[in-house]
């Protein structure tokens, strides 16, 4: 994997827009300020950002002028993984940073949001109008009784509400919890009955597909199995009534009310994201407040280059991190366009469309929706006028050759491809996206700033130009806080720091090459991971396995060489149980209506038994190794196997798919 020295990369920024970036100018101050090395250039700096770690996260505080109500003691309290704390004694508001652009008068009235449906209809939200809805709702948060530390839960889509609902709820220091409206019942209450929420706010149903999805049924039933709830705020995008009992949002939204922002400690709990292991229920994952901010404007302010005079696009859902970090787009005074529909209705050009219309300078959308719309052989570039596109951004899975190079062939060959790659886990990126560096086909452009990335082998030692495990050898400030009902922090510890102590391990497999580019190989676990939606093979199986027919299933999700990515759910039936179109039917619908319709499986092929560690595991990675090729001897440890017969059905299955 290693790069040659004269190869040419795809696209080179030219000397005006890298003298305009932001990190430019960032790198200038912080050596005259900070002693940052004033040459050098990118490379130079990231060094410095991880030798001088609290020198470094003080510079971001002091260009972005974070607020901070307290100030802080020092920038690093306690180094270590897991618990490192952040600008201990600072206290400071989310929300306060997000809404900071309407305070400009200049900027009142210039759209701080773009709503776009099916219909491809904009409706704006200015900033002055953004910060009243916050202020009117979170008055009213605050007559319901929500106090910092209180849950607020909402099963909504990417649409303005989510937004306000959001805000408002970090302005009251309440720790903010979504999932997108696709999702069923069973599948968001393994997610909130975790958290046990006081608030939650949904939609009567959601357009997707060019059909109205109703979810009244759903919700009933949430309210059922949500017994902490003391209020439910019901937004009729759909038309319909409140039902008894439920809040109108309109009213709750209606007073021309200032935001009163709570300061809390830069480590309170900003929100709650669920990253799904392979055994038991989703991870609870929460992150802080402070952390975020500060996180969020580097890697918005500073890696996206992102202004007041940008326009964010990301095709995403509230069920994934790609939309929180959408909306930390406020915090660097971006307009953002909120796109809620399907990513390919009414036909495959639908994002096209609304980067068009909407005038998108950032378009962040999928890889395997770049290699669809490659594949369904469209022109973007010829068919739209993309010419405010700057960047096209692409993460969920690596970004395959074939994809950079169409994205500069029917883009624009001066095109920004940024792939990036990071995790539900920290809610921002490892590495992918820098203004100032060259794009080379098939590789994210270097690690992020404050992130000391390192590719090591299993005995711990970096790898330059060899595949390894991605770790991450200093805390970040956007690390968990903690997990979720994890008193002791085993959970959290074993997640990622099982394997090397006091290091994170992240799941990915990556190369770091010698011009210091970063290549992605795709998951080292068994995360499903549908159209950048993160799901465990946990939430499959319980759904699948109340089924009478089946006895026992496996699921894999394996990323494929042309950006392509294979699902297949094996199933061992019940005596007396035929894997007939009618039983693949329901497996097929009991996932769709009770977890996603993101992930219905490829195929359903039916095995002999399912294979488990001594210990009753499944085991879904050696499984997935051997899918990919890898020789039995390589892929397992014969000797933790029950039934080592039954991995011969995987070994054939892969020879026949090659």
């Amino acid at each position: 994997m290693t790069s040659a020295a004269d190869e040419a990369p795809l696209w080179q920024p030219g000397p005006d827009r890298v003298a305009a970036a932001a990190v430019t100018r960032f790198q200038s101050w912080a050596a005259e300020h900070h002693k940052a090395p004033a040459e050098g250039g990118y490379a130079s700096l990231h060094r410095w950002s991880v030798d001088e770690l609290d020198t470094f996260w003080k510079a971001v505080a002091e260009w972005f002028d974070v607020r901070f109500s307290t100030p802080y003691e020092q920038v690093v309290g306690d180094r270590s993984m897991p618990g490192a704390t952040w600008f201990p004694g600072a206290t400071l508001n989310y929300a306060e940073h997000a809404l900071r652009a309407a305070e400009d008068p200049l900027r009142a009235d210039v759209p701080a949001l773009l709503h776009v449906d099916e219909s491809h209809t904009q409706v704006p939200t200015s900033w002055s109008e953004l910060r009243r809805q916050v202020g009117s709702l979170a008055a009213e948060l605050r007559a319901l009784g929500v106090t910092p530390g209180d849950r607020v839960s909402g099963y909504l889509p990417n649409i303005p509400q989510a937004v306000v609902a959001f805000l408002a709820t970090a302005a009251v220091g309440g720790i903010w919890t979504s999932c997108a409206p696709d999702f069923g019942a069973r599948s968001v209450l393994d997610r909130f009955q975790q958290v046990e929420p006081v608030v939650l706010f949904t939609v009567d149903g959601y357009r997707y597909g060019g059909k109205e999805h109703h979810r009244a049924d759903t919700v009933a039933e949430l309210r059922r199995e949500l017994p902490t709830l003391r209020a439910v705020v019901h937004i009729p995008l759909l038309g319909t009534d409140a039902p008894e009992g439920a809040l109108d949002w309109a009213s709750l939204t209606a007073a021309d009310t200032e935001p009163v922002f709570e300061q809390v400690p830069f480590g309170h709990p900003l929100w709650v994201l669920y990253s799904s292991g392979t055994t038991g229920l989703p991870k609870a994952i929460v992150q802080s407040q402070g952390g975020i901010l500060v996180e969020h404007l580097k890697q918005l302010g500073l890696h996206c280059d992102l202004g007041p005079e940008d326009r964010f696009f990301w095709y995403t859902s509230t069920g994934w991190m790609m939309w929180n970090f959408l909306v930390s787009g406020l915090l660097t005074g971006t307009t953002l366009v909120l796109y809620d529909g399907s990513p390919g209705y009414p036909d495959v050009s639908a994002q096209w469309r609304v980067a068009e219309q909407t005038g998108a300078t950032l378009f962040g959308t999928s890889a395997a929706y770049v290699m669809a719309c490659r594949k369904a052989g469209i022109h973007p570039g010829r068919d739209f006028d993309l010419s405010r596109v700057q960047c096209v951004a692409t993460t969920g899975s690596p970004l395959p050759p074939d994809g950079f190079r169409w994205l500069h062939d029917e883009v624009a060959d001066d095109l920004w491809i940024a792939s990036v790659s990071g995790g539900t886990d920290v809610c921002s990126c490892f590495a992918g996206a820098v203004p100032t560096l060259p794009v080379h086909i098939g590789e994210l452009q270097a690690p992020s700033l404050g992130t000391d990335l390192q590719s090591w082998d299993p005995a711990g030692q970096p790898l330059t130009g060899e595949v390894g495990e991605l770790v991450v050898t200093k805390p970040m400030p956007s690390m968990p806080v903690r997990f979720w009902n994890d008193p002791d922090g085993s959970r959290y510890h074993d997640s990622y720091f099982d394997v090397y102590p006091g290091v994170w391990r992240h799941g990915d497999w990556i190369t770091l090459t010698d011009r210091g580019s970063v290549v992605i190989h795709g998951r080292s676990d068994s995360t499903l991971n549908r159209q950048g939606v993160r799901m465990g093979s946990a939430d499959i199986y319980e759904a699948v396995e109340r089924l009478p027919e089946i006895r026992e299933s496996l699921v894999i999700g394996l990323e494929e060489p042309d950006g392509g990515y294979w699902m297949p759910l094996f199933v061992h039936l019940a005596e007396g149980a035929t894997l007939d179109d009618a039983l693949r039917d329901s497996i097929k619908r009991t996932i769709r209506e009770n977890l996603s319709p993101r992930h219905v499986p490829d195929e359903v092929i039916e095995v002999p038994g399912i294979p488990h560690t001594l210990t009753g595991k499944r085991i879904e990675v050696p499984v997935k190794r051997l899918l990919q090729g890898t020789a039995l001897e390589k892929a397992v440890n014969p000797g933790s196997i029950d039934n080592l017969e039954l991995l011969h059905f995987y070994e054939k299955l892969a020879r026949e798919r090659r």
